[in-house]
């Protein structure tokens, strides 16, 4: 069995849960409504508030299908309940985002600006000239935008970070490593 695929989803209150024919699924939530059609083949229960994947066959699809198919059902579920977010940050002399009706303006350096018209389903915000946050209920859809607005800038110049990933890194990343004496190491 699949660790992530045997595992329930739990649906918050106000998500709305529908399985239709053929495992296309449409869940609805304060953040929107996300329709997906899933493997056919994959077996989806709802009981109440939870819902289990499960594959008919320990075949070698079966097991791939089976963790993916409960990862995209779990995505969908959080993004309608609390949404997705990526933040970017520009680095560099001169660089900065700004948005102008509904396209991201991004000085880069070019001899023009560059221009990112927003898609649909996600939301654009310029904090500060050098922040920019992507937000939406679709997973696929943030990441993918985040992607493309990124690439127009130089690799070294943009650092994407997940909004999860925004604490700071645990003491024990930060403790030196203790330097070795010369009688302990012989053959420095």
């Amino acid at each position: 069995m699949s660790r992530i695929g045997r595992m329930p989803i739990t649906v918050p209150a106000g998500v709305e849960v529908t399985i239709a024919e053929n495992n296309v699924v449409t869940v609805k939530g304060p953040k929107g409504t996300l329709v997906q059609a899933l493997r056919p083949e994959m077996i989806l229960e709802q009981d109440g508030s939870t819902i289990h994947v499960k594959r008919p066959s320990d075949d070698k699809l079966h097991c791939a299908l089976h963790g993916m198919t409960r990862a995209l059902l779990h995505n969908m579920v959080v993004g309608v309940s609390e949404g997705f977010k990526k933040e970017l940050e520009i680095n560099g002399v001169g660089y900065r985002a700004a948005k102008e009706g509904n396209e991201l303006v991004m000085n880069l350096g070019y001899s023009h600006p560059v221009k990112v018209a927003e898609i649909d389903g996600i939301t654009i915000d310029v904090p500060g000239p050098n922040k920019i946050v992507i937000s939406g209920p679709d997973k696929q859809k943030v990441g993918q935008f985040a992607a493309k607005s990124a690439r127009s800038v130089l690799p070294s110049l943009i650092r994407a970070r997940a909004s999860s990933m925004l604490t700071k890194s645990s003491a024990a990343r930060s403790v030196r490593p203790v330097p070795r004496s010369k009688e302990v190491c012989r053959y420095d």
